[in-house]
């Protein structure tokens, strides 16, 4: 339907809009209509002035406002009529008894301009289907010759005054092309009023029982939109990367704990004679151990946090720590595979000295 001319309403304009979705063109502006109402408005000064300038009726007319525009951009049906005039077109009342009494069928028109209270909008034919141009509209609604009747028998009931166009309406692009194919249409456009307000409910909170609906509802993510996709796929992301974070904590905290405990077997096997009571020194040096491992997992999470303020400087900066600097300064800085790397060297060399400690025996 891209091909269809169709004008969107803009302030009261509807008149303006209503001629150049029947003419398929940008054929009328404001300015060419009310200069039409305006001599509308001349012609009708002039008739009243020939009962006397000086009559009460002519000082009435002239205090009136104009009865064919208005301030606001709307035109009564003699503008429409005149500007149709130029086309060679002619406006017939549909509900007229004269009309009536043709019986004809409405599929068999070719356009229909329909007016309630201030607004104007057609209803043309363009190749063999109908069409509802009304600007309100954010695009051409498709009408099936069926509906038609029902259609425009609706619109009498709700107070619409109707003219059938009479004439030869000019060619156009849209009217050439449908005349060739058909078109469907899957959903009804809506109104720009409804357009407007559904952003508006978007951008809106959404309520609890909203969410809830949603929850009992899901939605099967056959429609979602790129935007709300690609945010899904960070938050997936992000989720992911704390999962392997917290996989590789416990991955160290494991570690720890196995040096932790091969460390007081090798201290209670080579420190201790058999057969000898522990001595109080032993569990000095449980305690030392203890605390030298806090210091290092208090010394990791320290410069976990400091990675984050400043990671890209501590890429280019971070030093080589080696075993042997590892066991001298445990407190320094060192990165997360240092640490694990050094809680696996306490614990391999726990697991040598037992394993001297069992062969001396």
């Amino acid at each position: 339907m891209e091909s269809i001319f169709h004008e969107r309403q803009e302030g009261s304009l509807c008149a303006q809009h209503c001629l150049n979705n029947l003419l398929q063109g940008e054929y009328f502006s404001p300015v060419e209509l009310s200069s039409i109402a305006q001599q509308l408005d001349e012609e009708e000064r002039m008739r009243m002035a020939e009962g006397g300038v000086s009559s009460e009726e002519y000082r009435t007319f002239l205090q009136q406002p104009s009865v064919n525009m208005d301030d606001s951009g709307f035109f009564s049906i003699q503008v429409i009529s005149n500007a149709l005039k130029v086309w060679g077109l002619e406006l017939v009342l549909f509900n007229s008894p004269e009309y009536q009494r043709l019986g004809i069928d409405p599929i068999n028109e070719k356009s229909f301009i329909c007016n309630y209270k201030e607004h104007w909008f057609t209803v043309r034919k363009l190749g063999k289907q109908w069409f509802n141009l009304n600007s309100l509209l954010m695009g051409p609604e498709l009408i099936s010759d069926t509906y038609l009747a029902l259609f425009l028998a609706q619109l009498q009931q709700e107070g619409y005054s109707i003219f059938v166009v009479k004439g030869d309406l000019p060619d156009c692009e849209a009217d050439q092309l449908l005349q060739m194919i058909r078109v469907q249409q899957i959903q009804r456009p809506k109104l720009i009023g409804e357009e407007t307000a559904q952003s508006r409910d978007q951008r809106l909170p959404r309520s609890d029982m909203d969410q809830a609906i949603d929850v009992n509802h899901p939605f099967d993510g056959t429609g979602m939109l790129d935007e709300d996709e690609e945010n899904f796929q960070k938050a997936l992301a992000l989720s992911r990367q704390e999962m392997d974070m917290e996989d590789e904590e416990a991955d160290l905290r494991r570690a720890i704990q196995l040096s932790m405990q091969g460390s007081r077997r090798s201290e209670s096997s080579g420190s201790s004679p058999q057969n000898v009571p522990q001595l109080p020194h032993t569990s000095q040096t449980e305690s030392l151990s203890s605390e030298e491992l806090r210091r290092r997992r208090q010394a990791y999470f320290e410069k976990q946090q400091q990675q984050q303020q400043d990671q890209t400087q501590n890429l280019h900066n971070k030093p080589t720590l080696s075993s042997s600097t590892l066991e001298a300064d445990p407190g320094g800085d060192m990165s997360e595979e240092d640490m694990l790397q050094a809680a696996m060297n306490m614990s391999l060399e726990s697991v040598r000295n037992n394993l001297n400690t069992e062969e001396e025996k």
